[in-house]
This record gives structure tokens, sequence and C-alpha cells, in this order.
């Protein structure tokens, strides 16, 4: 009964989210109060109707009501309780009422808020109300998550995936969800600032606000999702280039583009035709991005769906929600942004080279992700574009980009700050890169100064403005600066080796050796696994270091075997094993590697949503109501 209650819910949201908006619009055009208000209990109502269906489904996995297809398909009875939860997002049709549930929470958060212009709050209601009853009817008629499977009901549950039985993948999810439903309520703001006609600060302070959220949650997800295929997948890397992968990171880089272009709006009053551009196509990437993971057109360890059927569904649904938008912002645009813009300073000038630059990045990104599948679906046969075509831009761009945030930084009006901060930086790169043995000394060397020169022109900065600091832009900044470092040491100065290894073999590798002393029997409710000790002893009095413990674990419901790598962590290096197939009963393919100052690409990460967090507070402090 109870998935039935949830299925029902999901049906009153559906109706409630796709009729009342039209009356909404109806009295803002009309500038009738008494309609323009309903957004409010429509609001309240949807996200309760939304939220007691999630929990529905959540009982049905908590009970495991296998005849509820959806949990019988992603749960089991030896499951641990907490990833019964985490179950609830772990495949398409759960994962896809996760999001519309936290679209719904955005819409409701913001309308709670101080705002001081009724209408344009209304319209952005109206718009996020439509979007959200655009995916209940996607969910309803496609991806039912409340199908029951009567009357043969299986005794026992597939289990739910393995990769996803992982602490990081309860995280990951939900925080990219809350990204994109961030994204959701930045079309809908730059749409509702369309409909309106007329720009507002108050429009700019409500865009900023979102997209800056956005951009905290969308950083936390990447970088969670990279640190779980650090740690889970065994393959050694931390960004694969995975076509789903790209689908979460293009939508940051073009979040991180509308955040500094939102920024400069607010500056000069330049980019507003951009900035509500890059609002709307923020979003469009976002349903891309969705439809990639959810259409089966990729296979991918990330994957959710391979239904071509819901595939194509979703892609008209994204039709019917982004081509009225377009319309609107080509015939809008001129006005909104009808006041004569000033010729750029040339700190104006560095800001906009930034902004295109990330927005140049993104599309590289998206070309690279949707070549193959074009060359694929044309018929023209396989084709793979890899690392080295996405590293082939990246790197000089993130350098580039390193060079311009330093330039602003600095200004135009301290000579001695630029003789100084380039003295410097050239001097740490000369040091670092003579003293060390890279793979690549071009590539190192342009990594070196990167973060030199950035980091020496923050100092600047800082000193400069001591007491006036913007100190969630410096954070920020050197949450760059510090995963520029670590993945430089990564890229140039890892030591790695693929070998058979056993009880009593070793390999020196630098100046440490690995010792596999035995393999030892694990057993859990979910898996078995052969568990590997490799001990990392000290190359020059063989005292031990640590002691890795990687796993080949074999899960108990389907079978499906995963590799669980062995990491010491540490500050300046981490020593990696991960176990491959058995070659005989006693020995294994495993990988080992030392890897420099890995750690810190994700220290990094955590600084950028840290500073990100001290700029959104303190723009909430200075900035007062929102629209």
């Amino acid at each position: 009964m109870v998935p039935e209650i949830g299925h029902f819910l999901l049906i009153v949201a559906m109706l409630t989210a796709t009729i009342v908006p039209a009356a909404v619009l109806w009295g803002a055009g009309k500038q009738s109060a008494y309609f323009t208000r309903w957004w409010r209990p429509t609001s309240w109502g949807v996200f309760t109707c939304l939220l007691l269906s999630a929990l529905c489904l959540v009982y049905a996995f908590w009970t495991d009501d296998f005849s509820v297809a959806y949990v019988a398909n992603h749960s089991n009875t030896n499951l641990a309780p907490v990833y019964k939860v985490a179950a609830l997002w772990g495949s398409h049709e759960g994962s896809m009422l996760l999001w519309i549930l936290m679209m719904s929470a955005w819409a409701l958060v913001v309308g709670c808020g101080r705002h001081d212009d009724p209408v344009f709050m209304a319209r952005l209601q109206a718009v996020m109300l439509w979007i959200i009853g655009g995916f209940c009817l996607f969910l309803v008629f496609t991806s039912n998550p409340f199908a029951r499977l009567l009357p043969m009901v299986p005794v026992q549950g597939r289990d739910l995936n393995p990769v996803l039985q992982d602490v990081g993948m309860i995280v990951h999810p939900p925080l990219l969800f809350m990204g994109y439903s961030g994204l959701c309520l930045g079309f809908a703001g730059s749409v509702a600032a369309l409909l309106c006609g007329r720009w507002k600060a108050c429009y700019l302070r409500s865009l900023i606000g979102y997209t800056a959220l956005t951009w905290i949650f969308l950083t936390a997800g990447n970088a969670l999702g990279s640190w779980w295929a650090y740690t889970e997948l065994g393959w050694g890397g931390w960004w694969f280039w995975d076509p789903v992968e790209n689908a979460s990171f293009i939508p940051w880089l073009l979040t991180t583009a509308l955040l500094h272009s939102l920024i400069q709006t607010a500056r000069t009053g330049q980019l507003r035709r951009l900035s509500i551009l890059l609002g709307l196509v923020g979003f469009a990437l976002c349903l891309l991005g969705s439809f990639i993971v959810r259409s089966g057109i990729v296979q991918s360890v990330h994957a959710f769906a391979s239904d071509p059927n819901r595939g194509l569904a979703l892609l008209l649904l994204s039709v019917v929600i982004l081509l009225p938008a377009f319309m609107l912002y080509a015939a809008k645009a001129n006005t909104l942004c009808k006041t004569t813009e000033g010729e750029p300073s040339g700190h104006d000038f560095l800001m906009i080279a930034g902004v295109t630059l990330l927005v140049v990045a993104g599309a590289c990104v998206l070309i690279g992700t949707l070549y193959p599948l074009a060359y694929d679906m044309l018929g023209l046969g396989t084709l793979t574009v890899g690392a080295p075509y996405f590293n082939s831009f990246f790197a000089p761009m993130t350098i580039f980009a390193a060079a311009l945030m330093g330039a602003v930084h600095l200004g135009f009006k301290h000579a001695l700050d630029w003789v100084v901060s380039s003295v410097l930086s050239v001097g740490l790169t000369i040091l670092v890169v003579a003293t060390t043995s890279p793979r690549d000394i071009f590539m190192a060397t342009a990594g070196v100064w990167g973060a030199a020169w950035l980091f020496v022109t923050t100092l600047c900065l800082i000193v400069r403005r001591l007491g006036a600091v913007n100190w969630g832009l410096v954070t920020a900044h050197t949450g760059l600066i510090v995963s520029m470092i670590g993945v430089t040491g990564v890229s140039q100065y890892e030591s790695e080796a693929l070998l058979r290894m056993g009880p009593g073999l070793g390999k020196p590798l630098e100046d440490v050796i690995f010792v596999y002393t035995e393999t030892r029997d694990v057993a859990t409710h979910s898996y078995r696994a052969k568990e590997a000790q490799i001990e990392v002893l000290d190359g020059q009095t063989e005292a031990l270091l640590t002691t890795l413990r990687p796993q080949r674990q074999t899960f108990t419901a389907n079978g499906m075997q995963m590799s669980a790598a062995g990491i010491e962590h540490g500050m300046l290096r981490d020593f990696y094993a991960s176990m491959g197939n058995p070659l005989s009963e006693t020995e294994y393919l495993v990988r080992i590697s030392i890897k420099p100052l890995a750690s810190w690409i994700w220290g990094g990460a955590v600084l950028m949503i840290i500073g990100g967090a001290i700029a959104f507070v303190r723009r909430r402090n200075d900035g007062g109501k929102t629209c």
C-alpha cells in the first residue's frame, strides 16, 4: 500500500506543478496579486508531495519490499541499512525522483527568503514549477519508481551495483543533483528576468546567489566523484575523461564562467547578455548530460540507465523546456540589456578574457565528448577520444587561466608588483624543476610556474589590500593553486609498476620497497574478498613505513567483482596498491605506485568550496534583499 501512496503523491505533484503555473504567469502579466501569490502554497504542496513520495520509496527499500521492481533490481536483504537508503538514488528512477525533490526544495528555500519584486519571484517560481511538472510527467509515464512486480515477487533482490556500495557514492550523487537543481534555478531566474523585460539590481543579486551555491555543490560533487574513482575503482587515476564524468564537469566550467560573468556585470554593468545566456546554457548542458547518462548511448560505470526510449523522451522534454527559453532570449535580450556599456578597462579585459577562456574550455570538452557519439550514430564506425585529446588543450588552458588570475590580482597600477611577482615565480619554477626529474620538463615547468605565479600574486593582493581582503576569492584561488600543485606532482613525478606479486615477492620503487607478505580471506554481509597484505619498507633501513590492504571483492548477491585499492594517504605522497585478476592460486596482477602530492588535488577542492562559502555568506550579509 505504501508504494501506491508514493505513486499517488507523485501524480498529485505532477498535476499541481503543470496546471497552477499558468495561473501564476497570467496573474503576473495582469498584475493580479491574487493569482500571482498562488505560487507560494503550490511550491509548498509540490515539495511536500515529492518529499513524502521519496520517503515511501525509502520505506520500500528499508522493508525489503521486492514487489517494487526498483527495489528488487537495486537492493538485497544483505545490503547494509545505510546503502538501502542510498539505493534511492542508485539508478535511473530513484535518482530522477531525488533530483525533482531537490529542485522543489531549491524553489521553496528561495521563495521563503526576503524579496522585493513579487512579479519576478512569481515568474521564477512558475518556471521552476513547470520544469518540475515536466520531469514528473517523464517519471510517471516512462520511469515509474513504484512499478510493481506482481504476482511474481522475487524472494531476493539483485543487489545494489557494487560500485555504488561506497561511502563516497552515498554523498556524491546528491551533491551533483543539488548543483543541477541550482542550474535549474539559475535558468528560471534568467527566464523570469527576460519575461519582466527590464533589468533591476535585485535580479543580479539573486542570480549571483543562486550561482554561487550551485558552484559550491558542483565543485563538491565533481571532487568527491574524482576521489571515489581514485580510491575505489583500482585503476590508479583520478580523472578518466569518461563521457559521464564530462557530463558533470562541463556544467561546472560553465557555472564558473557564469559566476565570474555575473561578478563583472555587478561591477561594471558589462556582460549582461552573456550572463543571461550562460544561465540558460548551463541548464541546457545539464539536461544534455542527463541525456548522456540516462539514454544508454554511452557505456560507463557512472551511467544510470540504458533505455533508448527513455532517452528519447528525455530529449523531447529538454527541447520543450529549452526552445521557448532561447526564443524568449532572442526576442527580449536586447530590451533587457539595452543600457550602453562603457569601454572596458585593462582589468575588465582580463575578466572578460577569463570568462571567455572558461566558455571555450567547456566547448572543447563538449566537442570531445559528443564527437565519438555523433561519429558512431552516423554509421561511420567507432571512434575513441581519450585523455591525450583533453589534456592537450586543458592543461595549457589551465596555465593560461592561472596567468590571467594572477594578472587580475596585480592590476595595472603597481609596476613593482609585476616585477617582484615575475622574478619570484620564475625563480621558484627554476628551483623546483632543476632539483627534480619530471617526465616532461616543458609541462612540469608550465605547471610549476602557473602555481607559483598565482601563489605570488595572491600574496601581493593580500599585502596590498591588508584589512580589506576578499577572503572568499583568496581562499578559492588558493584552492586552485593547491590542486594545480597536486596535479603537477602526480602527472610529472609518479612512479608506478604493474607486476606479478604473491607472498614473499617484493619490488623496489624509488626509495621504498613494496613486499607482498600474505593473502587473507575477508567476509562481510555483502561480499567476500581476497585481501593482500603489502608492506612498504624504507629502502635503506627496511623499517616498516605502512601496510597496504588492497582487496579483490566478489559480491555475494550477484557475483560481480570489484577491486578496492589499498592507499596510505600522506601530505607529500600517497602509497597505492590495487589487486587485479589472479594469475595463479597464490599470485595476482598488482599495480603499485607512489603518487607525489596526490592528496593536494582534493585538498585544493576543499579550499575552493570553503572560499565559495565565504564569498556567498559575505555577499548575503552585504546584499540584503533578493528579488
